[in-house]
């Protein structure tokens, strides 16, 4: 039986496993079916629709940038368990608000002025969970798990992760609205049922969150109304200086440091591709949302076999030696996936396919083939990157150290998507920027030759010192 298998069977694993499942798969069902419900059904330009993707994409983005550093502070310094029940409870909240923003959209309720604002603001509380979910669901393994079972137990993270934003993903293609806003609901109730089973996780760290410029303030400012009033400020400028000094201390490891830059820019390169797939899939390929939710069916599937792959060719190892050929490789995928879509047939009747006559065409497969290897290349480069950041830090700062990383990924992410909706402002065609997705592969490339060269200095150094 193998280490990956035996996890799978451990209380200690699986109910954190499981309860990830549910929190990714409940947010992409939410997101997925909220902008294919627009894309399809509320707008009629390819400007507009490239546009409101974006917008949703760094939407979601934002709680990342502003609350990772409050995240990772809160994980270090309480039961990470704990957490994770709390902010579990917090889902149902969140996904009952979104059911009633797609119930409106659904019957044409106030669609532009109240329905979508608030499908927006939900997507914002949906995306402030997974920011407090995201540095506990890989800082906690190293307490749970054996020094050996570390890097499969990241793979299975990852993978089930991304077989839920693929499960999440069919349904939101291929369900009614009325039954996603259901789904979502009981999705969140499950969930947290769920979370109650994962084992405590007491802080290992003394550390403790302080706010720099909001507590002499409070102190200070002695009128509550006033002292209200400042506050939102004073607390969105606190973030900004704790998430700068958390970047601070935890870049002087150069590991560290190679690993969340490079996977900060890969994160870039995906959140082009992922804004690009509705729009494109609709107005180059003539597809239907089933369509467009089958190429993000296929991309989450490549990420999924990349991870547990990766897992395989390592051993075990945590080592960034296949990073650069996989981004290389993804890089040239992309530009095989433009060429295709370039190719496509136009439609003579201007009707959308559904998956079956889309299936029929016969550039269908070599282009799902393209996305399959995109997404499966982008597994390879990633997965042990997120593993580096768990093993070279210290163990009382796992969790500050992975939302250090979610912080620079998502400026980065916001980076990704402001370049998008740019181009698309100045009339770029969507499929047009799926080249820039493939140039800025190369400079993921010598990021992980980057981070190479870097583990393998380390390693002379400690053999050194033995």
């Amino acid at each position: 039986m193998t280490t990956t298998t035996k996890l799978l069977q451990r209380k200690r694993f699986l109910p954190l496993m499981v309860t990830q499942f549910f929190n990714a798969f409940n947010d992409n069902l939410y997101k997925t079916a909220l902008v294919l419900f627009v894309v399809y059904t509320v707008y009629n330009s390819e400007q507009h629709e490239a546009l409101f993707s974006g917008l949703a994409t760094g939407i979601f983005i934002l709680p990342f940038v502003i609350l990772s550093a409050l995240a990772g502070q809160l994980a270090d310094t309480h039961d990470k368990a704990a957490i994770i029940r709390k902010v579990k409870l917090c889902e149902i909240g969140w996904a009952s608000i979104g059911a009633g923003g797609l119930f409106m959209a659904w019957q044409g309720i106030a669609v532009h002025t109240v329905a979508i604002p608030l499908l927006l603001f939900v997507v914002f509380l949906a995306a402030a969970q997974s920011t407090f979910l995201g540095p506990i669901k890989y800082a906690i393994l190293p307490q749970h798990l054996k020094k050996e079972e570390v890097l499969p137990g990241t793979g299975l993270i990852e993978a089930g992760t991304y077989l839920a934003i693929l499960t999440g993903t069919i349904l939101a293609g291929f369900i009614a609205i009325e039954i996603a806003m259901i789904l979502i609901v009981a999705t969140a109730v499950v969930g947290y049922f769920v979370s109650r089973w994962v084992p405590d996780a007491p802080p290992q760290s003394d550390y403790e969150v302080h706010f720099p410029l909001l507590e002499p303030y409070a102190a200070r400012v002695r009128n509550p109304v006033l002292r209200w009033l400042g506050y939102a400020p004073m607390a969105v400028a606190d973030q900004a200086v704790m998430s700068w000094r958390l970047i601070k201390d935890t870049m002087h490891n150069r590991e560290i440091y190679f690993a969340i830059l490079a996977i900060s820019f890969f994160w870039t390169v995906g959140a082009v591709l992922f804004i690009q797939f509705p729009p494109l899939a609709k107005n180059q390929l003539y597809a239907s949302k089933e369509v467009a939710s089958l190429f993000l069916v296929i991309f989450s599937v490549g990420i999924a076999i990349g991870s547990v792959g990766i897992n395989a060719l390592l051993k075990g190892e945590v080592s960034a030696r296949y990073s650069p050929a996989s981004v290389v490789v993804m890089g040239l995928f992309v530009v095989g996936f433009y060429l295709v879509a370039k190719a496509w047939p136009a439609s003579p009747s201007g009707e959308l396919q559904s998956v079956g006559s889309f299936i029929l065409e016969p550039l269908a497969i070599p282009l799902l083939l393209m996305l399959l290897g995109i997404s499966t290349a982008g597994g390879f480069f990633v997965v042990p990157l997120y593993a580096f950041l768990t093993t070279r830090c210290a163990h009382d700062a796992a969790s500050r150290t992975i939302a250090a990383n979610n912080i620079v990924n998502s400026l980065a992410m916001v980076v990704g998507s402001v370049i998008a909706i740019g181009l698309t402002l100045v009339g770029m065609p969507v499929a047009e920027q799926l080249l820039l997705a493939a140039a800025m592969c190369l400079f993921s490339a010598w990021l992980g030759k980057r981070l190479y060269v870097v583990e393998q200095e380390a390693a002379a150094l400690l053999g050194k010192s033995c």
